[in-house]
C-alpha cells in the first residue's frame, strides 16, 4: 500500500530522513529503520568547522539553524558509515565546482543508492543556494559520472530556472525545498540570536511554501519530485503527494517526536488511504494537478 519507487530505487514507504538530522554517525542513522530511505549529512571535500555558536534556536512554529555545513570531510565520513545497515542510503554532497561534485559522488558510490546534491543550503557562502544557477547543469553532469541516480535539492528561490538547469544536466529527481533564509533578534540585547546572524528556518510554517514549489515543479517538469518542509503528520504527506511529490523527507519534526515519527506516520497513512478508498499511495500522486 505504501511502496513507492523513485529513480529506480524501491522504497517500502515514501518517507525519507532529511539530510542534517541525526545523520552524523552510523548508529544514529540506523535508528531510522521505519524510513523508506535515509539521507546522510551533507559532506564536502575536507573537514568544515561551521559557524560559531549559537547555531540553533527555537522560534515561532519551527527552528532556526546556521550550522554552516559542518562536517568531517568525505574520507572521514566514509570511515564512520562503513558497514552501515540502512536499506536505502542516499549520500548528500556539496561542492564549489564540477570537480568537487564529481569527486564526492565517486567517493560515495560504493556506499549509497543515490546522490543528493545540496544546491540549497540558505546560509553557506559560495555553495548551496549560492551555487551559480548557470553552473548547475555542469555540476550535475559531473556527479552523474558516478553512475548513480542524482537528486538535486533546491531552495525556494528561482526554483524553476535552477530545476531546468539541473534537469538539462541529467538530474533523476528534484528535492524541494530546503530551509528558508531567516533571522531572529534578541530584543533584550539588540543582537542577532545566531552566531552567523542569518540561518535556515524550518518547521510547520514553511509547509505551504514547500507545497507550492512542488506543485510548480510537477506542473512544469516530468521527473520525480521529493517534497520537503514542515511535514509532521500523514495529512502533510498526502498534501505534498497530491501536489506532485513521489516521496517526502522529514526533518524538523524529529526534533520534537524522535525516530518513532516514521512508524506513526506510516500507520496513519494506511488508515487515511483505507478511509478514503485508496489501495495504493501512488494513486494520490499529482491529484491536485488535475483540478
Amino acid at each position: 500500500m505504501l511502496e513507492v519507487e523513485v529513480a529506480g530505487i524501491k522504497m517500502k514507504n515514501p518517507l525519507m530522513l532529511a539530510s542534517g538530522i541525526l545523520d552524523l554517525t552510523k548508529e544514529s542513522m540506523e535508528k531510522f529503520g521505519d524510513a523508506g530511505a535515509v539521507v546522510t549529512k551533507s559532506v564536502g571535500m575536507e573537514e568544515r568547522k561551521g559557524y560559531k555558536n549559537p547555531v540553533f534556536c527555537e522560534v515561532e512554529c519551527g527552528i532556526l539553524n546556521a550550522i554552516g555545513l559542518a562536517n568531517p570531510g568525505i574520507d572521514e565520513y566514509l570511515k564512520e558509515i562503513n558497514g552501515i545497515k540502512v536499506e536505502n542510503l542516499i549520500g548528500s554532497i556539496f561542492g564549489k565546482d564540477e570537480n568537487e561534485f564529481s569527486h564526492l559522488a565517486r567517493k560515495f558510490t560504493p556506499y549509497v543508492k543515490a546522490i543528493e546534491m545540496n544546491m540549497s543550503c540558505p546560509h553557506a557562502k559560495k555553495v548551496g543556494a549560492e551555487y551559480p544557477t548557470e553552473e548547475i547543469k555542469g555540476a550535475v553532469e559531473s556527479a552523474k559520472k558516478a553512475r548513480k541516480p542524482v537528486f538535486v535539492k533546491l531552495g525556494m528561490e528561482n526554483i524553476l530556472e535552477r530545476a531546468e538547469n539541473a534537469i538539462e544536466g541529467g538530474a533523476d529527481a528534484i528535492v524541494a525545498i530546503n530551509s528558508v533564509k531567516a533571522m531572529a533578534i534578541n530584543v533584550d540585547v539588540a543582537m542577532p540570536v545566531l552566531g552567523n546572524k542569518v540561518g535556515g528556518y524550518s518547521g510547520r510554517a514553511i509547509k505551504p511554501i514547500g507545497v507550492r514549489c512542488v506543485y510548480e515543479l510537477a506542473s512544469n517538469f516530468d521527473l520525480p519530485i521529493i517534497g520537503v518542509g514542515g511535514i509532521s503528520k500523514a495529512e502533510d504527506v498526502i498534501e505534498y503527494m497530491m501536489a506532485g511529490a513521489k516521496a517526502v523527507q522529514i526533518g524538523t519534526a524529529i526534533y520534537y517526536e524522535g525516530e518513532k515519527i516514521f512508524g506513526k506516520i506510516c500507520r496513519d497513512l494506511e488508515i487515511w488511504l483505507d478511509k478514503h478508498g485508496y489501495t495504493n499511495i501512488n494513486d494520490v500522486v499529482g491529484m491536485a494537478l488535475k483540478k
